[in-house]
């Protein structure tokens, strides 16, 4: 049974609403101040509250504003009720985070539209919020300690192997072991320094202060801190031949640290899902008031799906293609660009490769 919470300092209101919707099989809380109506809604958690806007002491905006700033109420869909429902106020609601609006003097049947409309909205979104962590869930559990064992066991094997019989061994296949070792020492780097970074992120991003700050860095020579991150991982990928750089002077409103993870990231993504020999081409250039860097590839490309679910832990179609790596890294950059006052973009068609655009706005001259 969903649970109504109904905020309303005029009694012959309230009461009308409560009959109304109890006779629909709803349970049904009152309040007869926005003030109640907030420890009401943090006492019993409703699928839905209605509140009316022209209230005494606190009204129906301070009301929802209050609800909208607590973790626990925060998302309760949310309707307000006035008999003033000009332009300007309702735009004022939904900047609070208003669902809807129900302009008063309203029928039975405009009440239950209304909050069977919004019950409706809030299940379909629970629906698709459960089945995103349950593939969050399935993508850790298959991911995880498959990111984390291959790349131990190939140290751990190699490095019993050189503790027990390096005397017998040649020095070509020491240096073999060496090698193998180093590789997986690498991967093993990458997974936990995108964890630390993805961390970071998510603290910076609940920061208003930290995001600002992060706003006032400047790399002045961008191209130079692009190139020499695109050639690491050509190198690192033995594509270097197949890199094309077509780099203009501009400057960027982002660290030189955080610049360089998003191009390492897009370019060994770029790397990793496109064949030996296709071209990757990255480009660096103002546009306007931006300054825009793409990375292009031919490789598999992202269906329509995919691009909309770019998230953590994601990885599209592992199943059917074995790759490495969690899914974290277009996540970083996507959220990188964004707390920078930017945006990622990605054009891309299943089979055809890929162009992933990040638009930065310029730097302000000093």
């Amino acid at each position: 049974m969903k649970k109504i919470l109904v905020i309303d300092d005029e009694v012959w209101l309230r009461e009308m609403v409560l009959f109304a919707l109890s006779q629909k099989g709803y349970q049904v809380v009152e309040a007869t101040s926005g003030e109640e109506g907030i420890e009401r809604a943090r006492k019993e958690v409703p699928d839905l509250i209605l509140c009316d806007v022209n209230m005494q002491k606190m009204n129906g905006y301070l009301t929802l504003s209050a609800l909208r700033s607590e973790p626990v109420t925060a998302a309760i869909p949310f309707i307000l009720m006035t008999g003033m429902a000009d332009p300007a106020g309702m735009r004022h609601g939904m900047e609070l985070g208003a669902d809807d609006y129900l302009p008063k003097p309203f029928s039975i049947e405009n009440l239950y539209a209304a909050v069977e409309v919004r019950l409706k909205k809030s299940s379909v979104l629970r629906a698709e919020a459960e089945r995103k962590l349950a593939d969050l869930r399935e993508n850790i559990s298959l991911m995880l300690p498959h990111e984390l064992r291959t790349p131990l066991n190939g140290i751990l094997a190699y490095g019993e192997i050189l503790a027990a019989d390096a005397a017998s061994l040649p020095p070509e296949e020491i240096a073999e072991m060496g090698q193998e070792i180093y590789q997986s020492g690498k991967r093993l780097e990458h997974l936990v320094e995108n964890f630390l970074i993805f961390a970071q992120i998510e603290l910076l991003g609940s920061d208003p202060q930290k995001q600002q700050s992060l706003r006032g860095q400047l790399t002045a020579q961008a191209a130079a801190v692009v190139e020499k991150n695109a050639l690491e991982q050509g190198r690192e990928a033995n594509r270097l031949g197949d890199l094309s750089l077509e780099l203009g002077n501009a400057a960027v409103p982002m660290s030189a640290n955080y610049l360089g993870k998003v191009v390492a990231e897009l370019v060994r993504n770029a790397c990793k899902f496109s064949t030996e020999g296709s071209p990757v081409k990255i480009t660096l250039a103002e546009a306007g008031d931006d300054v825009v860097m793409t990375v292009t590839d031919q490789g598999r490309g992202f269906s329509p799906e995919h691009i909309a679910q770019v998230g953590a832990y994601m990885q599209f179609d592992r199943k059917l293609h074995e790759q490495q790596g969690l899914g974290l890294g277009l996540t970083i950059c996507k959220r990188l660009t964004e707390l920078h006052g930017g945006t990622l973009s990605i054009q891309s068609q299943v089979g055809a490769g890929a162009v992933v655009a990040v638009k930065l706005p310029r730097a302000k001259p000093a």
